[in-house]
């Protein structure tokens, strides 16, 4: 009777160890990075994908509406004045015959473009100076406060009526710049004192008796640990920049004809607001729901971010 050989004791030992680290792999799983736990998170939470999905929906708008109409925000209709929305034009006209969907359109590009560029230079100064202040400290820190102190002195409405005259002939950059200055201090007051403790930490302290480089440790160490408050920050920032390009706008601080932007819509259509209303409603209706859009996507975000917070977790218990 004949018997089969025995498997070397390695070999089944190895095979062993192969099994149970797949049934360990299964069981516990492998742990999930940070950004599928924050996506997972915000995905749970309606109100944010709401917000998310009118967004989405107002950039498609507002950078493909030009391709659907073949008028411009500039062309006139001189056969149709103060036209109510048809099929030729469907937002209707203004009283000079202008088309009011691709004035409306346009508006619409132009003040996200405004708020996107003013979050992302605001948010960049602002990570820059509190990090670089907060870390380093001394007199780099006594500087950057003094001029953080100062600009916050200034009224930002009183500093864009006199300087936005001035800088009309560089367009609307020069506008989102003059806002972008205005728009950073009280967010690196925030990002400076949450840089004074992080520099207390012990892996920061580890870095530092390594010999990283301050840059690197700020880049590598710093900033990812601010990183939440900083997305929040600029999404908020992003919907207050269109709020206040369109009440200076509105004023005639911000965008100068022949260009346009929701807020000289809103202030060209004020007065016709009861008569002819979709001279008014169609651009401030877009200006609502981007801002709305805006906060819900705000507050999806600091509840994805903030592991203290039970909102994202709130459908999986139910």
């Amino acid at each position: 009777m004949s018997t089969q050989p025995e498997a070397p004791q390695e070999t089944v030992d190895a095979e062993s160890a192969g099994v149970a680290a797949t049934v360990a792999e299964h069981l516990v799983g492998v742990p999930p990075s940070r950004f599928s736990v924050v996506f997972r998170r915000f995905r749970r939470n309606p109100s944010a994908l709401v917000g998310l999905t009118v967004i989405v929906l107002l950039f498609l708008l507002a950078f493909g509406g030009p391709f659907l109409t073949h008028w411009s925000y500039s062309d006139i209709d001189y056969s149709a004045l103060r036209d109510v929305p048809s099929a030729e034009h469907w937002f209707g006209t203004n009283p000079i015959g202008q088309d009011v969907f691709a004035q409306t359109v346009r508006g619409l590009q132009k003040s996200l473009l405004i708020g996107l560029l003013v979050a992302l230079f605001s948010t960049a100064m602002a990570a820059a100076v509190g990090t670089a202040a907060g870390y380093f400290g001394g007199w780099p820190d006594r500087i950057a406060m003094f001029f953080v102190d100062l600009l916050l002195v200034f009224p930002a409405v009183l500093v864009v009526a006199v300087v936005s005259p001035a800088l009309r002939s560089y367009g609307w950059i020069a506008f989102v710049v003059i806002l972008a200055v205005l728009a950073w201090m009280i967010t690196a007051r925030v990002i400076r004192s949450m840089t004074l403790s992080l520099k207390q930490q012990e892996f920061v302290r580890a870095a530092r008796f390594a010999g990283v480089h301050p840059v690197r440790i700020i880049v590598r160490h710093i900033l990812p640990n601010v990183a939440s408050f900083l997305i929040i920050d600029a999404t908020i920032t992003v919907g207050t920049a269109v709020m206040f390009e369109t009440v200076l706008s509105y004023f005639g601080f911000g965008v100068q004809p022949p260009d346009v932007s929701l807020g000289t819509l809103i202030a060209a259509g004020t007065g016709s607001a009861i008569t002819y209303p979709w001279m008014f409603f169609f651009a401030a209706g877009m200006l609502v729901f981007f801002v709305l859009s805006i906060n819900l996507i705000g507050d999806g975000l600091r509840d994805a971010l903030d592991p203290t917070s039970d909102r994202g977790r709130r459908r999986r218990k139910r």
